[in-house]
């Protein structure tokens, strides 16, 4: 790497949080580490930005609405400081070119989506919010000199009296380090250590190895949000079908045409955790599941949804005339990297921003479209934080060892047995016997199996169920709420301290 670079702030991930968050530090100098390959799950986002911008709204609503959601575990201050700034970074992203959808009289569509009691998600294009935002971002970035793209892959924090002194990193001329003691990671999320995703392939939960092995504290890893409505073909990663398909009428069915959801509080716009849970049982069962979108929207699916009714055709299917089979998958994840209001890890010099950070906003349960909406407050406060800490002297003493790239092919399988949409003791004991050994052992599994071993710890320590966490062996909520903070040392000694089921059992 070039010695030029070094000393300047790092920003590791191009989604929407990487992007806004170089953006907003210019003219600041800074690095922004882009990864090669499918691009980030920011432009593949469909929903939309939830911000009480509507008449009859407010940040109150909200905030009421996102704690329901989030059942018992969002932190009511963080929460409340996020969505009350909401509206405007909406307007923010408009002036730097983002073009939301709006109706004859100029006002913004607001459309409604689960467990919201207003319509306040702004889309673009229907359900083509994320590429919106990601073209005008890009746009920008082209105009900001100040930002210094560079392709590559982060492999470790280095690190000088516990504090973050530099990067490893892997990039086309193979491995290098950038000196700097102020690192923001903005990777993303974990969906693609999943078989079902609507994840990125290369969404290996990144950050979290990255900032666990620096000695960070994680928070809630063991909640990931399953979206009920994946489009259900061999394609990999899965189609998402948005939310805001349920939000115009359609609504859900088996083979029979039984409507199974009619019956539940929200039907169809219940809480996703609750949805997801009500599919799988359905397919569990032997039945195979569907959006009917032939009522609502009906002829009208591919004029509002012209993203989602192009790939349903590319599957061969046409909104308007046949139900669209659908199964949950691993969408977002709500834990993360633990971080105060400013973004700030408990590492000195690290901070974390997007879906990679537990800011405390989404709990249990992320309330939908939330998360673009956190991404963009949150970039603007990151920003501020890096730009207000002035750079340090100290470099790290040596370069690392060339790391070999993530491959999460093992952990998949064991992730998606054992952390699914329903969950039980056994198969979490079994998970964590199985990734302890992939996570002591160099090798390409060791960052996915890290990640995915501070997750089944904590689901198997979690004797409860509660928002998208649902243990079939511990189906009550226990009392009082409870989050889940911990070191990867703390994950380690707690892994080795489990006996899987055969073991036990002999």
């Amino acid at each position: 790497m070039s010695a030029a670079l070094d000393g300047r702030p790092v920003v590791v991930g191009a989604g929407l949080a990487g992007l806004l968050t170089a953006l907003t530090l210019a003219p600041e100098p800074v690095v922004l580490l882009a990864p090669a390959g499918d691009g980030a799950a920011s432009a593949w986002a469909q929903g939309g930005i939830a911000a009480a911008i509507g008449a009859g709204d407010d940040p109150g609503l909200h905030l009421a609405d996102t704690l329901a959601a989030g059942d018992g575990l969002c932190d009511r201050d963080a929460a409340a400081a996020i969505l009350a700034a909401a509206p405007a970074a909406v307007a923010a992203l408009e002036r730097l070119g983002a073009v939301f959808d709006r109706g004859p009289d100029g006002a913004l569509l607001l459309g409604l989506e689960a467990a919201h009691g207003r319509r306040r998600i702004v889309h673009a294009a229907g359900a083509a919010t994320g590429r919106e935002i990601m073209r005008a971002l890009g746009a920008a970035l082209a105009r900001t000199p100040s930002v210094t793209v560079l392709t590559g892959e982060a492999r470790r924090l280095l690190l000088h009296d516990g504090a973050v002194a530099g990067l490893a990193v892997a990039g086309p001329a193979g491995p290098g380090v950038l000196a700097t003691d102020r690192v923001v990671l903005a990777t993303g999320g974990l969906g693609g250590l999943f078989a079902d995703s609507t994840n990125p392939a290369g969404a290996l939960g990144t950050g979290l190895a990255l900032a666990a092995r620096a000695g960070a504290a994680l928070a809630d890893p063991e909640f990931v949000q399953f979206h009920p409505t994946a489009l259900d073909t061999p394609a990999r990663p899965m189609g998402l079908v948005s939310e805001a398909v349920r939000g115009e009428g359609a609504v859900l069915v088996d083979e029979t045409g039984a409507r199974f959801l009619a019956g539940e509080p929200g039907a169809e716009l219940a809480p996703r955790d609750v949805v997801a849970r009500a599919v799988w049982r359905r397919l569990r069962a032997g039945h195979q599941v569907f959006l009917d979108a032939r009522e609502k929207p009906g002829r009208d699916f591919a004029a509002r949804f012209p993203g989602l009714a192009a790939l349903c055709r590319a599957a061969g299917l046409d909104p308007s005339r046949q139900p669209i089979p659908v199964r949950p998958a691993a969408h977002y994840h709500m834990g993360g990297i633990a971080v105060d209001g400013d973004g700030r890890s408990t590492v000195p010099g690290l901070w974390a921003c997007g879906e990679v950070a537990a800011t405390g906003l989404h709990g249990a349960n992320r309330l939908a479209s939330n998360s673009l909406a956190e991404a963009a407050v949150c970039a603007g406060r990151v920003a501020a934080s890096v730009a207000g800490t002035p750079a340090g002297r100290w470099r790290p003493t040596a370069e690392p060892a060339a790391l070999p790239a993530p491959d999460a092919a093992r952990v998949r399988l064991i992730l998606s047995r054992a952390l699914g949409v329903e969950r039980d003791g056994d198969a979490l004991r079994a998970a964590v016997a199985a990734l302890l050994p992939l996570a002591e052992a160099p090798g390409p599994a060791r960052d996915p199996a890290t990640v995915g071993l501070t997750m089944a710890v904590a689901a198997l320590d979690r004797r409860e169920s509660r928002g998208a966490h649902h243990r079939t062996d511990h189906p009550d909520r226990a009392a009082p709420p409870r989050r889940t903070v911990l070191h990867l040392d703390d994950a380690l000694a707690a892994a080795r301290a489990v006996r899987p089921p055969l073991a036990r059992s002999a």
